[in-house]
């Protein structure tokens, strides 16, 4: 079984929008080899024996990790250099040393679940009809979330001022101009506790179920736990960039055996689509997130699960 250039420059591109969009990647990709059908519906089931189609999936999602790499450099670069100061002095001082603690121990839960459940949910649920119904009930979450919030922000007015930081005694880094937005939003996302930090990075395991996105999910916590939309999105992407490349890691010798050969060359051309892809979306969601909400997706989502629903129904 062989995927075609055409197929994986296709799929990688529409990967690296929905990784980061709260979509579900793996719904998608699950989802639109079914809505084509014919040889793609053969080509890229993932279900299938023998099939290489998640091992490029994997390759894809890794490029995606790397444009994350890129866009949030400074971050990164502020973050280990904190944990470096942390295994240095066994001392967390610093702002961004917390932050780079905080990362680490709220990427545990999700690191676990996935060795655990990963194989067993893709082999059970990757298939379109659960998909389609996971893609709908992630739009039901993402939109309940909205209704939710602005329904508490009309029964406390003062809510919109006061979910500023975790942390109500931390100042108010809006306030701050000489601060840059991003690092202001670090600072802020420093100031959460170690409970609230394992809760919203326990939520990404929910993404294991296809049509579940994780960006979704971990923003939908964040936002429970009063964060504002651009660092609950923030949160989001720097908690995925190290597990999507640790799936990498775990899972990039199932596409370099010799039968996956033939696969190689198209595996890299999605990889760099999605990874352009992936880049162009994080610029955009940064920037949306600081004004906007969730309800666009989820009406998406509703829509689009529905949809399927019904198509794959009829089908049979």
């Amino acid at each position: 079984m062989a995927i075609t250039y055409l197929e994986s420059i296709v799929v990688g591109a529409l990967q690296g929008v929905s990784e980061l969009f709260p979509v579900s990647s793996l719904g998608h990709s699950i989802l639109l080899p079914a809505w084509i059908g014919g040889q793609w519906a053969t080509d890229l089931d993932m279900s299938a024996k023998d099939s290489p189609y998640l091992a490029v999936l994997v390759a894809m999602h890794v490029a995606t990790a790397l444009a994350l790499v890129v866009f949030f450099w400074r971050d990164w670069v502020r973050i280990i250099g904190g944990l470096w100061h942390v295994v240095r002095t066994r001392e967390i001082r610093t702002p961004e040393a917390r932050l780079g603690v905080l990362l680490i121990l709220a990427t545990i839960p999700v690191g676990l679940a996935g060795l655990a459940l990963e194989k067993a949910v893709r082999n059970h649920l990757g298939t379109p009809i659960p998909t389609s119904i996971f893609l709908a009930l992630n739009g039901v979450v993402l939109l309940a979330t909205e209704l939710l919030r602005n329904r508490a922000k009309k029964r406390d007015p003062v809510l919109s001022s006061t979910e500023r930081t975790a942390d109500p005694s931390m100042p108010d880094t809006a306030t701050m101009p000489a601060i840059e937005p991003a690092y202001a939003s670090d600072l802020r996302l420093s100031t959460i506790s170690v409970k609230d930090a394992l809760l919203v990075g326990s939520s990404q395991i929910a993404a294991l179920f296809p049509g579940v996105s994780r960006s979704g999910s971990t923003m939908v916590a964040g936002l429970f736990k009063g964060m504002r939309h651009e660092d609950a999105a923030r949160f989001a992407f720097l908690l995925a960039t190290p597990v999507i490349l640790a799936a990498g890691v775990l899972e990039t010798p199932e596409l370099l055996k010799p039968q996956n050969h033939a696969t190689l060359g198209p595996a890299l051309a999605g990889s760099v689509a999605a990874g352009v892809f992936a880049y162009v979306s994080v610029r955009f969601l940064v920037e949306y997130f600081e004004t906007k909400t969730l309800t666009p997706f989820a009406i998406y989502c509703i829509v689009a699960g529905i949809g399927s629903l019904a198509l794959f129904t009829l089908r049979g």
